[in-house]
């Protein structure tokens, strides 16, 4: 019997979202599948994350694609991008989590064109005057990614509903928690 190897990681990633320390029985299990043959196609723990590394690059940058980032307005674009990203969140909370993606020269490349596209919506909004000047697009962008996982690890634990997602956190980047005086 052949195995899907988009089945197998997709089944990682569904589990480890939820217990990011699952051994590799409990995803090759998650899987429906036996330990030798997760051990068949990963033959780690590293290269398993590894390979959902791949597809969380690749869910983002189908959510880029899909968020139209230069139509519009940049907060619209940011708006977008937040709905169209919420799929891959819990996927994406888990490898915000694994050091080893971080560390190094083995960085890949794919982050780096992910933050390229993210940071220049931060600079055009900062350009045509929507976001503030002093809060560099490289932070805003980390502040996003930052936000994203939090989000997605309080509707994994059910403290918020999944529905709020895109507006707690398109809201809270864009407006900042500061009341402000009504005029």
């Amino acid at each position: 019997m052949a195995v899907d190897r988009d089945h197998v990681l997709r089944s990682a990633a569904a589990l480890l979202t939820r217990k990011s320390t699952a051994t590799m029985d409990e995803v090759a299990k998650a899987a429906g599948i036996s330990r030798a043959t997760l051990h068949r196609h990963f033959a780690g723990r590293d290269a398993l994350v590894r390979a959902l590394e791949v597809l969380g690059i690749e869910e983002c940058e189908a959510a880029l694609d899909a968020a139209r980032l230069d139509e519009g307005s940049a907060t619209d674009a940011v708006r977008r991008l937040v709905r169209e990203i919420q799929p891959a969140a819990g996927l994406l909370a888990f490898l915000y989590g694994e050091n080893q993606l971080w560390e190094g020269e083995g960085q890949n490349e794919g982050w780096l064109r992910i933050d390229t596209r993210i940071t220049a919506v931060f600079q055009r909004g900062r350009h045509s005057g929507e976001f503030r000047v002093d809060l560099p697009p490289a932070w805003l962008t980390e502040a996003l990614y930052g936000l994203i996982a939090s989000c997605a690890w309080a509707v994994l634990d059910g403290r918020v509903a999944a529905r709020d997602f895109p507006i707690m956190i398109a809201e809270l980047l864009l407006g900042g928690a500061l009341r402000r005086e009504e005029p």
